[in-house]
């Protein structure tokens, strides 16, 4: 969000001076002004990308379960066969590569799923997914599957995309740059709008420039929380940001538990040898998943074969949705009986709203309601970027193309505000590098641009002749 100030000022002509009779808000409002506007001009690329993108995402869910109906869905029969039965059946079908997981049929009009990874043209990360029918074992199609939501190729290819511009790792500093800027912006509207007075906040009656002021600055507003929502949980995850946050959660024993997949004892090993495709271990599927089930794990589960002799299967709930289901047993494929069991209800508070953050950031928290929110959040901030900029062209449209915001705010800000207020920002910036770097880069191109200004006779900042008699 971009907001534009009120006046036409231009930099070469006055400079930043605090309105009289504000209080102590007088000399911080030009610097967030200036910071708001700065930041939304040159981040909004960004934010503009991941926003339609991320727009395309929410609409996905529902797109995949239309396009890939056939493979997803069947008529509800009788009985479901064994899952051992269906996972032969899939590798009948396709022999390639090995199992890596098993999802059986969670509802009883939906596939089992068998992932295949090590399959050829089937990227590293991805897995091939053969879907079964739990009532007949017929193979209904095969499709290339990502990540722990099961994403399809139409929500796969829309979610990395929006991640990382299909550039793999690299493209990953685009979102986290956008993800790290986003709270600021918003947080900073929030501020310039709350610290107009309330006559110049109105839509109703204005036009040009004023209107489009308005029309920013109120759906900033109402979308701003969401903002600041999407914001720190996209960068839980991120690359810099996210790590930092990892170590700070192991540092306060706040980090996600996992069951333990290693086995123990003296017939650990025996009897467990993989059969063809690497998932008939020890006592087999059926038997593993019996064992689940008398330890509460309701559906939807999946089920992990042993990576080795020396270890067990993990069984886990994959439920995103509302009420979380998370809970995890490992069973040893030799005698069948749950080795250890890792329970949702007993995760560390910052792992339970990590969990749920992420989840409602991408959609699957609350169904088909969180992602109308979310759709609803990123066209609300492409209108933002649009009137943002559009504030920008009639800002300058009498003389020059988008005049920027005058220099010299920070001159105004009393000693004891801006010092905690810089160190603030400086340990901000270590958390959140794309934060803090593009900032420090920012601070110095302006004071270097200022100081050839300056050389050149047009100093632009700095109390004027004026101000000083």
């Amino acid at each position: 969000m971009s907001i534009a100030p009120t006046t036409e000022t231009d930099e070469s002509t006055r400079p930043v001076t605090p309105a009289p009779g504000r209080g102590a808000w007088a000399p911080l409002r030009p610097l967030v002004l200036r910071l708001h506007f700065y930041a939304g001009v040159l981040v909004a690329p960004f934010l503009l990308v991941a926003a339609t993108t991320g727009f395309l995402y929410a609409a996905s869910f529902q797109a995949e379960k239309i396009l890939y109906s056939h493979e997803m869905t069947v008529p509800v029969g009788d009985e479901k066969l064994p899952i051992s039965e269906q996972v032969a059946a899939a590798r009948k079908a396709h022999p390639e590569g090995t199992v890596s997981a098993v999802r059986p049929s969670p509802e009883d009009d939906e596939t089992t799923r068998v992932m295949l990874s090590g399959v050829s043209g089937i990227g590293e990360t991805h897995t091939l997914a053969v879907f079964v029918d739990p009532y007949t074992a017929k193979v209904r199609g095969a499709l290339e599957q990502y990540g722990s939501t099961g994403a399809l190729p139409l929500r796969t290819w829309i979610d990395e995309f929006h991640a990382n511009l299909k550039l793999g790792d690299n493209g990953r500093l685009y979102s986290e740059l956008a993800a790290s800027w986003l709270w600021v912006i918003a947080a900073g509207g929030l501020v310039l709008w709350f610290g107009r007075r309330r006559s110049q906040r109105k839509i109703r009656g204005t036009s040009g420039r004023r209107r489009t002021l308005g029309l920013h600055g109120t759906v900033g507003v109402w979308a701003a929380l969401g903002f600041l929502f999407l914001s720190a949980t996209g960068l839980t995850w991120s690359t810099y940001a996210g790590a930092n946050i990892d170590e700070l959660r192991t540092s306060l024993r706040q980090a996600t538990p996992s069951v333990s997949a290693a086995t123990g004892g003296e017939h650990s090993g025996h009897g467990a040898g993989a059969a063809e495709g690497g998932v008939e271990h020890g006592v087999g599927l059926d038997k593993v998943l019996a064992a689940a089930r008398a330890k509460g794990l309701g559906d939807p589960v999946e089920i992990v074969p042993p990576a080795d002799a020396s270890s067990a299967y993990v069984v886990r709930q994959v439920q995103r949705s509302w009420p979380t289901k998370q809970d995890a047993v490992a069973v040893d494929p030799t005698t069948g009986e749950v080795a250890d069991t890792v329970r949702f209800a007993d995760y560390p508070v910052l792992a339970k709203l990590t969990r749920w953050g992420i989840d409602a950031h991408t959609g699957v928290l609350f169904g088909i309601v969180n992602q109308l929110v979310l759709m609803a959040l990123a066209l609300s901030l492409i209108l933002l970027i649009l009137w943002g900029y559009r504030m920008w062209w009639q800002r300058g449209r009498a003389s020059a193309f988008g005049r920027p915001v005058p220099r010299g705010a920070w001159q105004q800000v009393p000693a004891h505000v801006l010092v905690p207020l810089m160190a603030g920002i400086a340990v901000l910036g270590y958390f959140v590098p794309l934060l803090g770097i593009p900032l420090a880069a920012f601070i110095a191109v302006d004071v270097v641009l200022g100081e050839i200004a300056y050389r050149r006779g047009k100093r632009t900042y700095g109390p004027s002749k004026e101000a000083v008699k």
